[in-house]
């Protein structure tokens, strides 16, 4: 059976200087058959798969690495998520923290991007007792 509408976040990384309505206003001039909300972290849209596909692969040439998308398990409007409606939020913790590691994301893309490969993470070492105790001491002195 076809799958006949799909909804998905498109999710603007902190990092980016590009606003939920310069978005909107692009996905407008598409002139495309879709649904668009407008919210404080990027975009929702609704439509038929296609469609949003081609609309989600325009929008990414925007700011490749700071646009990111994902599906969304409801359509917009729904009763159950509108808070108009008293609808519960219980996705809304998950995206937040997603939408705060997505610099690490970027930073990653960016790296893959300017060396073709990625990088290496240094190894985090220890704190030497001899550098805790001179913190200690400069925090104790205040």
């Amino acid at each position: 059976m076809p799958k006949t509408s799909e909804t998905r976040y498109i999710v603007i990384a902190p990092t980016s200087s590009i606003t939920p309505d310069q978005i909107t206003r692009f996905i407008h001039t598409m002139a495309v058959d879709i649904q668009i909300k407008e919210t404080c972290f990027g975009v929702i849209i609704q439509g038929q798969p296609e469609v949003v596909a081609k609309v989600l692969a325009e929008v990414r040439k925007l700011d490749p690495n700071r646009l990111f998308s994902k599906v969304r398990g409801f359509p917009i409007g729904d009763a159950r998520r509108c808070r108009a409606e008293h609808g519960s939020r219980p996705g809304f913790t998950q995206l937040e923290k997603e939408w705060k590691d997505l610099p690490m994301f970027e930073a990653g893309l960016e790296c893959a991007e300017n060396k073709g490969k990625v990088c290496e993470v240094p190894k985090r070492k220890k704190l030497p007792v001899s550098e805790l105790k001179k913190i200690c001491d400069e925090v104790c002195q205040q």
